[in-house]
Protein backbone atom coordinates (compact mmCIF):
# COMPACT_ATOMS: atom_id res chain seq x y z
CA UNK A 1 0.00 0.00 0.00
CA UNK A 2 1.33 3.57 -1.08
CA UNK A 3 2.07 5.66 1.80
CA UNK A 4 0.06 9.26 1.16
CA UNK A 5 0.30 12.46 2.55
CA UNK A 6 -2.21 14.47 3.24
CA UNK A 7 -3.14 18.18 4.89
CA UNK A 8 -1.19 21.80 5.70
CA UNK A 9 1.99 19.79 3.33
CA UNK A 10 -0.19 19.48 0.80
CA UNK A 11 -2.01 23.14 0.45
CA UNK A 12 0.92 24.77 1.59
CA UNK A 13 3.07 23.50 -1.71
CA UNK A 14 1.08 26.11 -3.98
CA UNK A 15 -0.51 28.42 -1.59
CA UNK A 16 2.63 29.83 -0.85
CA UNK A 17 4.15 30.30 -4.29
CA UNK A 18 0.98 31.07 -6.40
CA UNK A 19 -1.40 32.16 -3.65
CA UNK A 20 -4.98 30.72 -3.26
CA UNK A 21 -6.29 31.80 -5.92
CA UNK A 22 -4.33 29.58 -8.29
CA UNK A 23 -6.86 26.56 -8.16
CA UNK A 24 -9.49 28.34 -9.53
CA UNK A 25 -7.43 29.65 -12.79
CA UNK A 26 -5.97 26.34 -13.02
CA UNK A 27 -9.19 24.13 -12.88
CA UNK A 28 -10.05 26.73 -16.11
CA UNK A 29 -7.53 24.54 -18.29
CA UNK A 30 -9.06 21.87 -19.99
CA UNK A 31 -6.83 18.96 -19.54
CA UNK A 32 -5.46 16.44 -18.02
CA UNK A 33 -2.46 17.30 -15.50
CA UNK A 34 -1.37 16.95 -12.20
CA UNK A 35 1.53 18.97 -10.25
CA UNK A 36 4.05 17.06 -7.65
CA UNK A 37 6.21 18.88 -5.20
CA UNK A 38 9.87 17.06 -5.25
CA UNK A 39 10.56 18.42 -1.72
CA UNK A 40 7.56 16.48 -0.10
CA UNK A 41 8.06 12.83 1.05
CA UNK A 42 8.03 10.65 -2.37
CA UNK A 43 7.16 13.74 -4.48
CA UNK A 44 3.75 13.12 -4.16
CA UNK A 45 0.59 14.84 -6.34
CA UNK A 46 -0.52 18.39 -4.51
CA UNK A 47 -2.69 19.07 -7.11
CA UNK A 48 -4.53 16.67 -9.88
CA UNK A 49 -6.94 18.31 -12.44
CA UNK A 50 -10.92 17.36 -12.85
CA UNK A 51 -9.63 16.17 -16.19
CA UNK A 52 -7.03 14.27 -14.74
CA UNK A 53 -9.50 12.58 -12.01
CA UNK A 54 -12.50 11.80 -14.52
CA UNK A 55 -9.52 9.97 -17.30
CA UNK A 56 -8.26 8.02 -14.77
CA UNK A 57 -11.43 7.34 -12.36
CA UNK A 58 -10.06 8.27 -9.17
CA UNK A 59 -11.40 11.08 -6.47
CA UNK A 60 -9.33 13.91 -5.52
CA UNK A 61 -8.80 12.39 -1.97
CA UNK A 62 -7.40 9.31 -3.57
CA UNK A 63 -4.60 10.69 -5.55
CA UNK A 64 -3.36 13.92 -3.32
CA UNK A 65 -0.38 13.23 -1.37
CA UNK A 66 0.00 9.80 -3.48
CA UNK A 67 3.37 9.63 -6.18
CA UNK A 68 1.84 9.49 -9.63
CA UNK A 69 3.30 5.51 -9.82
CA UNK A 70 -0.21 4.04 -9.00
CA UNK A 71 -1.02 4.72 -12.73
CA UNK A 72 1.82 1.60 -13.30
CA UNK A 73 0.59 -1.46 -13.47
CA UNK A 74 2.03 -5.19 -15.10
CA UNK A 75 2.42 -4.16 -18.32
CA UNK A 76 3.86 -0.62 -18.14
CA UNK A 77 7.46 -0.18 -19.71
CA UNK A 78 9.89 -0.21 -16.93
CA UNK A 79 12.61 1.51 -19.28
CA UNK A 80 10.20 4.05 -19.92
CA UNK A 81 9.65 4.74 -16.29
CA UNK A 82 13.19 4.93 -15.61
CA UNK A 83 13.26 7.53 -18.78
CA UNK A 84 10.93 9.60 -16.72
CA UNK A 85 12.94 9.17 -13.43
CA UNK A 86 16.05 9.87 -15.50
CA UNK A 87 14.35 13.22 -16.23
CA UNK A 88 13.39 14.15 -12.79
CA UNK A 89 16.72 13.32 -11.41
CA UNK A 90 18.06 15.89 -14.67
CA UNK A 91 15.91 18.32 -13.28
CA UNK A 92 14.63 18.62 -17.75
CA UNK A 93 11.29 18.07 -19.43
CA UNK A 94 10.10 14.87 -21.36
CA UNK A 95 7.71 13.36 -23.35
CA UNK A 96 6.93 9.91 -23.57
CA UNK A 97 4.19 7.36 -24.48
CA UNK A 98 3.11 5.07 -21.79
CA UNK A 99 0.81 2.27 -20.75
CA UNK A 100 -1.26 3.62 -17.54
CA UNK A 101 -4.18 2.30 -15.70
CA UNK A 102 -7.47 3.79 -14.91
CA UNK A 103 -8.57 2.97 -11.43
CA UNK A 104 -10.87 -0.02 -13.00
CA UNK A 105 -8.08 -1.76 -13.94
CA UNK A 106 -8.64 -0.72 -17.65
CA UNK A 107 -5.52 0.63 -19.45
CA UNK A 108 -4.79 3.06 -22.29
CA UNK A 109 -2.01 4.86 -23.81
CA UNK A 110 -0.98 8.34 -22.52
CA UNK A 111 1.09 10.85 -24.21
CA UNK A 112 3.09 11.78 -21.31
CA UNK A 113 4.62 15.79 -21.30
CA UNK A 114 6.40 16.35 -17.73
CA UNK A 115 8.69 19.82 -16.70
CA UNK A 116 10.00 21.05 -14.36
CA UNK A 117 9.46 24.81 -12.41
CA UNK A 118 12.70 26.53 -11.23
CA UNK A 119 12.60 28.97 -8.19
CA UNK A 120 14.16 32.78 -9.94
CA UNK A 121 15.11 32.98 -6.26
CA UNK A 122 17.51 29.95 -5.83
CA UNK A 123 17.38 28.06 -8.68
CA UNK A 124 15.97 25.03 -6.88
CA UNK A 125 12.99 23.01 -8.84
CA UNK A 126 9.79 23.79 -7.18
CA UNK A 127 7.59 21.57 -8.71
CA UNK A 128 6.87 19.61 -12.01
CA UNK A 129 4.05 19.49 -14.11
CA UNK A 130 2.71 16.10 -15.86
CA UNK A 131 0.34 16.50 -18.34
CA UNK A 132 -2.13 13.47 -19.78
CA UNK A 133 -2.92 12.59 -23.30
CA UNK A 134 -4.85 9.73 -24.28
CA UNK A 135 -3.64 9.29 -27.68
CA UNK A 136 -5.92 5.40 -27.70
CA UNK A 137 -9.00 4.69 -26.83
CA UNK A 138 -9.08 1.48 -28.95
CA UNK A 139 -7.53 -0.09 -31.83
CA UNK A 140 -8.75 -0.83 -35.32
CA UNK A 141 -8.42 -4.37 -36.86
CA UNK A 142 -9.02 -5.53 -40.31
CA UNK A 143 -10.20 -8.64 -41.94
CA UNK A 144 -11.51 -11.66 -39.99
CA UNK A 145 -11.72 -13.94 -36.75
CA UNK A 146 -13.39 -16.77 -35.60
CA UNK A 147 -16.27 -16.48 -33.05
CA UNK A 148 -14.00 -17.86 -30.25
CA UNK A 149 -11.31 -15.36 -30.59
CA UNK A 150 -13.85 -12.35 -30.72
CA UNK A 151 -15.25 -13.33 -27.27
CA UNK A 152 -11.70 -13.24 -26.22
CA UNK A 153 -11.45 -9.84 -27.37
CA UNK A 154 -15.11 -8.65 -26.42
CA UNK A 155 -14.26 -7.23 -23.05
CA UNK A 156 -11.33 -4.78 -25.03
CA UNK A 157 -12.49 -1.37 -26.24
CA UNK A 158 -12.08 -1.61 -29.91
CA UNK A 159 -13.66 -1.18 -33.33
CA UNK A 160 -13.27 -5.26 -34.42
CA UNK A 161 -15.38 -5.51 -37.39
CA UNK A 162 -15.68 -9.15 -38.59
CA UNK A 163 -12.79 -10.66 -37.87
CA UNK A 164 -8.70 -10.79 -37.74
CA UNK A 165 -6.89 -10.20 -40.99
CA UNK A 166 -2.36 -10.90 -40.55
CA UNK A 167 -0.15 -9.58 -43.10
CA UNK A 168 2.98 -11.84 -43.20
CA UNK A 169 6.55 -10.35 -43.40
CA UNK A 170 6.40 -11.25 -47.36
CA UNK A 171 3.31 -8.97 -47.65
CA UNK A 172 0.71 -12.15 -47.96
CA UNK A 173 -1.99 -12.91 -45.97
CA UNK A 174 -3.99 -15.43 -44.19
CA UNK A 175 -5.82 -16.71 -41.35
CA UNK A 176 -4.33 -17.49 -37.97
CA UNK A 177 -0.51 -16.91 -39.15
CA UNK A 178 1.91 -17.45 -36.46
CA UNK A 179 4.95 -16.79 -38.12
CA UNK A 180 6.54 -13.78 -39.14
CA UNK A 181 2.75 -11.83 -38.34
CA UNK A 182 2.46 -8.25 -37.76
CA UNK A 183 -1.01 -7.32 -35.80
CA UNK A 184 -1.98 -3.53 -36.56
CA UNK A 185 -3.43 -1.26 -33.92
CA UNK A 186 -4.20 2.15 -35.28
CA UNK A 187 -0.75 3.58 -34.05
CA UNK A 188 0.72 0.66 -32.49
CA UNK A 189 1.82 -2.85 -33.34
CA UNK A 190 2.59 -6.07 -32.14
CA UNK A 191 5.18 -8.14 -34.20
CA UNK A 192 5.14 -12.27 -33.34
CA UNK A 193 8.25 -13.71 -34.33
CA UNK A 194 9.27 -17.37 -34.56
CA UNK A 195 10.23 -18.48 -30.77
CA UNK A 196 9.52 -15.19 -29.39
CA UNK A 197 6.97 -12.44 -29.20
CA UNK A 198 7.48 -8.75 -29.17
CA UNK A 199 4.14 -6.81 -28.20
CA UNK A 200 4.19 -3.19 -29.53
CA UNK A 201 0.57 -3.11 -28.48
CA UNK A 202 -2.18 -4.00 -25.97
CA UNK A 203 -0.60 -6.56 -23.36
CA UNK A 204 -4.37 -8.03 -22.54
CA UNK A 205 -4.74 -8.47 -25.90
CA UNK A 206 -1.58 -10.66 -26.06
CA UNK A 207 -2.53 -12.61 -23.40
CA UNK A 208 -5.20 -13.64 -24.99
CA UNK A 209 -3.81 -14.98 -27.88
CA UNK A 210 -0.43 -16.30 -25.93
CA UNK A 211 -1.25 -16.56 -22.53
CA UNK A 212 0.43 -19.99 -22.11
CA UNK A 213 3.60 -18.64 -23.82
CA UNK A 214 5.19 -17.89 -20.11
CA UNK A 215 8.74 -17.70 -21.98
CA UNK A 216 8.01 -15.09 -24.15
CA UNK A 217 9.44 -11.71 -24.14
CA UNK A 218 7.28 -9.06 -24.40
CA UNK A 219 7.87 -4.79 -24.80
CA UNK A 220 5.14 -1.86 -24.98
CA UNK A 221 5.61 0.76 -27.05
CA UNK A 222 3.19 2.96 -29.13
CA UNK A 223 4.10 6.00 -31.36
CA UNK A 224 1.87 9.21 -30.96
CA UNK A 225 0.83 11.57 -33.86
CA UNK A 226 2.22 14.71 -33.85
CA UNK A 227 -1.34 16.21 -33.07
CA UNK A 228 -1.51 14.71 -30.12
CA UNK A 229 2.53 15.90 -29.58
CA UNK A 230 1.43 19.23 -30.32
CA UNK A 231 -2.07 19.24 -27.96
CA UNK A 232 0.40 17.94 -25.21
CA UNK A 233 2.93 21.05 -25.63
CA UNK A 234 0.23 23.35 -26.02
CA UNK A 235 -1.16 21.81 -22.65
CA UNK A 236 1.52 22.17 -20.83
CA UNK A 237 2.63 25.31 -21.75
CA UNK A 238 -0.72 26.64 -20.70
CA UNK A 239 -0.61 25.26 -17.22
CA UNK A 240 3.15 26.46 -16.52
CA UNK A 241 1.92 29.93 -17.92
CA UNK A 242 -0.80 29.73 -15.49
CA UNK A 243 1.77 29.15 -12.84
CA UNK A 244 4.24 31.67 -13.48
CA UNK A 245 2.17 34.35 -13.76
CA UNK A 246 0.39 33.48 -10.21
CA UNK A 247 3.44 33.30 -8.76
CA UNK A 248 4.70 36.92 -9.16
CA UNK A 249 1.51 37.61 -6.95
CA UNK A 250 3.30 36.22 -4.32
CA UNK A 251 6.91 37.32 -5.32
CA UNK A 252 8.19 34.39 -5.40
CA UNK A 253 8.88 33.90 -9.10
CA UNK A 254 9.51 31.24 -11.18
CA UNK A 255 10.41 29.85 -14.28
CA UNK A 256 10.50 26.93 -16.89
CA UNK A 257 14.10 27.71 -17.49
CA UNK A 258 16.62 26.53 -14.93
CA UNK A 259 17.98 29.91 -13.63
CA UNK A 260 21.42 31.35 -12.60
CA UNK A 261 21.79 32.47 -9.24
CA UNK A 262 23.61 35.83 -8.93
CA UNK A 263 24.82 36.30 -5.35
CA UNK A 264 27.98 34.01 -4.26
CA UNK A 265 25.85 31.10 -3.02
CA UNK A 266 24.99 30.13 -7.08
CA UNK A 267 24.26 26.35 -7.06
CA UNK A 268 23.80 25.88 -3.17
CA UNK A 269 20.86 23.44 -4.00
CA UNK A 270 20.36 20.02 -4.46
CA UNK A 271 18.66 18.14 -7.49
CA UNK A 272 15.00 17.04 -6.85
CA UNK A 273 15.76 13.79 -6.76
CA UNK A 274 18.67 13.56 -4.49
CA UNK A 275 16.23 15.85 -2.09
CA UNK A 276 13.19 13.06 -2.62
CA UNK A 277 15.46 10.39 -1.56
CA UNK A 278 16.73 12.08 1.58
CA UNK A 279 13.64 12.91 2.80
CA UNK A 280 12.78 9.21 3.70
CA UNK A 281 16.02 9.95 6.35
CA UNK A 282 14.48 9.86 9.44
CA UNK A 283 17.06 12.32 10.86
CA UNK A 284 18.33 15.50 12.09
CA UNK A 285 20.97 16.06 9.42
CA UNK A 286 22.17 18.31 6.91
CA UNK A 287 24.03 18.18 3.54
CA UNK A 288 27.03 20.67 2.68
CA UNK A 289 28.61 21.79 -0.34
CA UNK A 290 32.83 21.79 -0.06
CA UNK A 291 33.06 23.24 -3.18
CA UNK A 292 31.02 26.48 -2.77
CA UNK A 293 32.33 29.54 -1.17
CA UNK A 294 31.98 28.85 2.76
CA UNK A 295 30.76 25.84 2.74
CA UNK A 296 27.26 26.53 2.67
CA UNK A 297 24.41 23.85 3.96
CA UNK A 298 22.48 22.85 0.17
CA UNK A 299 19.94 20.20 2.11
CA UNK A 300 18.21 20.60 5.87
CA UNK A 301 16.16 17.96 7.18
CA UNK A 302 12.56 18.31 8.24
CA UNK A 303 13.94 17.03 11.47
CA UNK A 304 17.15 19.72 11.71
CA UNK A 305 14.21 22.30 11.19
CA UNK A 306 12.38 21.46 13.97
CA UNK A 307 15.19 20.97 16.33
CA UNK A 308 17.15 24.21 15.46
CA UNK A 309 13.68 26.19 14.92
CA UNK A 310 14.68 27.65 11.70
CA UNK A 311 13.17 27.46 8.34
CA UNK A 312 13.94 25.83 4.94
CA UNK A 313 15.03 29.49 4.07
CA UNK A 314 16.87 30.88 6.66
CA UNK A 315 19.50 27.78 6.46
CA UNK A 316 20.10 26.46 2.97
CA UNK A 317 22.90 28.89 1.42
CA UNK A 318 24.78 29.35 4.94
CA UNK A 319 27.56 27.83 6.99
CA UNK A 320 26.68 25.56 10.08
CA UNK A 321 28.46 28.23 12.29
CA UNK A 322 25.23 30.10 12.78
CA UNK A 323 24.37 27.27 15.58
CA UNK A 324 27.00 28.68 17.39
CA UNK A 325 27.13 30.91 20.35
CA UNK A 326 29.13 32.61 23.62
CA UNK A 327 29.32 29.11 24.75
CA UNK A 328 30.26 27.21 21.95
CA UNK A 329 33.56 25.16 22.21
CA UNK A 330 36.12 26.35 19.89
CA UNK A 331 38.40 23.05 20.29
CA UNK A 332 35.28 21.15 19.28
CA UNK A 333 35.16 23.77 16.22
CA UNK A 334 38.64 23.06 15.56
CA UNK A 335 38.20 19.17 15.36
CA UNK A 336 35.46 19.61 13.16
CA UNK A 337 37.53 21.62 10.77
CA UNK A 338 40.58 19.76 11.08
CA UNK A 339 38.42 16.34 10.03
CA UNK A 340 36.79 18.20 6.99
CA UNK A 341 40.71 19.21 5.90
CA UNK A 342 41.82 15.49 6.35
CA UNK A 343 38.42 14.19 4.72
CA UNK A 344 37.29 12.34 7.80
CA UNK A 345 34.54 11.82 10.12
CA UNK A 346 33.99 13.12 13.43
CA UNK A 347 31.88 13.09 16.29
CA UNK A 348 32.03 15.31 19.14
CA UNK A 349 29.42 16.89 21.62
CA UNK A 350 28.87 20.75 21.19
CA UNK A 351 27.32 23.12 22.55
CA UNK A 352 24.63 24.85 19.75
CA UNK A 353 22.02 27.47 20.33
CA UNK A 354 18.52 27.14 18.43
CA UNK A 355 17.17 30.11 16.64
CA UNK A 356 15.48 31.58 20.46
CA UNK A 357 18.81 31.11 21.60
CA UNK A 358 18.24 28.49 23.89
CA UNK A 359 21.23 25.94 24.37
CA UNK A 360 21.27 22.28 23.53
CA UNK A 361 24.12 20.03 23.57
CA UNK A 362 24.52 18.40 19.88
CA UNK A 363 26.09 15.25 19.70
CA UNK A 364 27.32 15.97 16.22
CA UNK A 365 28.44 13.20 13.75
CA UNK A 366 29.94 14.64 10.58
CA UNK A 367 31.46 12.62 7.28
CA UNK A 368 32.37 13.10 3.44
CA UNK A 369 30.20 11.70 1.20
CA UNK A 370 31.74 10.23 -1.94
CA UNK A 371 30.62 10.16 -5.11
CA UNK A 372 30.59 6.88 -7.26
CA UNK A 373 33.99 7.86 -8.52
CA UNK A 374 35.24 8.14 -4.44
CA UNK A 375 35.42 11.75 -4.90
CA UNK A 376 34.04 13.92 -1.96
CA UNK A 377 30.67 15.29 -3.58
CA UNK A 378 29.45 16.52 0.35
CA UNK A 379 29.88 16.60 3.29
CA UNK A 380 27.26 15.38 6.13
CA UNK A 381 26.05 16.04 9.69
CA UNK A 382 24.14 14.22 12.20
CA UNK A 383 22.84 16.29 14.89
CA UNK A 384 21.09 14.82 17.99
CA UNK A 385 19.84 16.45 20.82
CA UNK A 386 21.55 14.68 24.42
CA UNK A 387 20.75 18.07 26.54
CA UNK A 388 18.65 15.36 29.27
CA UNK A 389 21.07 12.66 28.61
CA UNK A 390 24.33 12.05 30.89
CA UNK A 391 26.48 10.20 28.50
CA UNK A 392 28.59 9.56 30.85
CA UNK A 393 26.61 7.28 32.73
CA UNK A 394 24.43 6.06 30.05
CA UNK A 395 27.02 4.05 27.92
CA UNK A 396 23.69 2.18 26.41
CA UNK A 397 22.53 5.05 25.17
CA UNK A 398 25.38 6.42 23.69
CA UNK A 399 26.19 3.24 21.54
CA UNK A 400 22.40 3.28 20.33
CA UNK A 401 22.54 7.39 19.38
CA UNK A 402 26.02 6.55 17.65
CA UNK A 403 24.84 3.33 15.36
CA UNK A 404 21.49 5.42 14.11
CA UNK A 405 23.70 8.26 13.44
CA UNK A 406 26.05 6.13 11.63
CA UNK A 407 22.74 4.66 9.70
CA UNK A 408 21.73 8.20 8.84
CA UNK A 409 25.40 8.97 6.91
CA UNK A 410 25.70 5.42 5.39
CA UNK A 411 21.97 6.17 4.09
CA UNK A 412 23.06 9.64 2.57
CA UNK A 413 25.92 8.18 0.94
CA UNK A 414 23.61 5.53 -0.66
CA UNK A 415 21.38 8.05 -1.96
CA UNK A 416 23.98 10.24 -3.40
CA UNK A 417 25.80 6.91 -5.04
CA UNK A 418 21.96 6.13 -6.32
CA UNK A 419 21.25 9.60 -7.78
CA UNK A 420 24.94 9.61 -9.11
CA UNK A 421 24.85 13.11 -7.78
CA UNK A 422 27.81 15.65 -7.85
CA UNK A 423 27.77 18.76 -6.57
CA UNK A 424 27.94 22.65 -8.08
CA UNK A 425 31.63 23.51 -8.24
CA UNK A 426 30.92 27.06 -9.78
CA UNK A 427 32.80 28.51 -6.82
CA UNK A 428 35.81 26.53 -6.73
CA UNK A 429 37.31 22.94 -6.32
CA UNK A 430 38.44 21.14 -3.73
Amino acid sequence: MCSQLSGQPIDESLDKPYSVAVREALEQIECNFVITDPHLPDNPIVYASSGFLKMTGFTQGEVLGRNCRFLQGPHTNRRTVLEIGNAIREEKSCQVTILNYRKDGTYFWNLFHMAPLFSEDDGRVIHFVGVQTPIIEGFQLSGYINNATSRQLKGYPAYIGNGLFTHKSNGSASIGAVSNTILFFNSCRREMLPGALVDYGYPGLYNSFVGSNRGSEEQQTCEAKESDKQKGAISIRSVLSQLICFSKYTGKNVSDISCALADPFRGAHISSSLSIALTRIQQSLVLTNPYLPDMPIVYASDMFLELTGYSRDEVLGHNCRFLQGPGTDQAAVAQIRQSIEAEQICTVRILNYRKDQKPFWNLLHTAPVRDAFGKVAFYVGVQLDVTSIDLDENQDNDTIAHINQLGAIGAVRVAVRMQGARPSQEGGSK
